[in-house]
């Protein structure tokens, strides 16, 4: 599963001009290890036309609005599930602290919960444990894929792709439950400042370090002495 996982992280990541080039070579790596269903990967195929030809501001653009000024399909798992309350803090330091329990150490670019970052750490994992990691998120993956179903965006696939290896399926309630939220329109920038005003998660002084290093290129990866 190693490398689907590192595939789908690439593909999910901020784009730039390489992903574009090798977004069909990502496609091509989950196909090859057989985890996911036909359907599933001439939807990713679909994901990777876009991204090659997509103009690379508007594809960097489009991705901001999406995932960085859309809560409600934000790429950080606990936002979903403690929004900026105080659980969210202790959460993200026990995240850190599996990572480095894989040998992982983070860097200062991106959260613990970011998942890109995060599918990277699964990727030097066993595969009974990185699925079961997907399963304990299945019911966010899924809310999210449902909201992008509803956009008819590509980026749906990777969703539907992550809930393909998941050990159990999404429980529903929770899924509902997220899905009750109302959406957002990142197209409004008051609420979108009312929003992001709460103070940011501290770490403290050990913990101030929130992205992985990687041997693939882009926003996301994971670097480290797991065996």
């Amino acid at each position: 599963m190693a490398m689907t996982y590192r595939a789908l992280s690439r593909l999910l990541s901020y784009p730039d001009a390489q992903l574009q080039s090798e977004a069909h070579t990502c496609v091509e790596l989950v196909e090859r290890e057989g985890l996911i269903s036909g359907r599933t990967i001439a939807e990713l195929r679909k994901l990777a036309d876009h991204l090659a030809v997509q103009d690379i501001y508007e594809a960097q653009a489009a991705y901001v609005d999406l995932f960085d000024r859309t809560r409600s399909v934000s790429l950080h798992l606990y936002e979903h599930v403690h929004g900026e309350s105080r659980e969210r803090g202790p959460a993200m330091v026990g995240l850190v602290e599996l990572y480095r329990a894989h040998g992982l150490e983070m860097e200062a670019n991106d959260l613990p919960d970011y998942l890109p970052v995060f599918l990277e750490f699964l990727s030097v994992i066993a595969d009974a444990e990185a699925a079961s990691l997907i399963g304990e998120a299945a019911h966010v993956l899924e809310a999210i894929s449902a909201r992008l179903a509803k956009r008819q965006n590509h980026y749906q696939s990777i969703f539907r792709a992550l809930l393909t290896i998941s050990d159990k399926p999404a429980d529903t309630a929770a899924v509902q439950s997220l899905l009750a939220i109302q959406d957002d329109d990142p197209d409004d920038l008051e609420a979108l400042d009312r929003a992001w005003a709460e103070a940011p998660v501290n770490f403290g002084a050990g913990d101030a370090k929130d992205g992985c290093s990687s041997s693939l290129p882009g926003r996301a990866g994971a670097q480290g002495g797991a065996t």
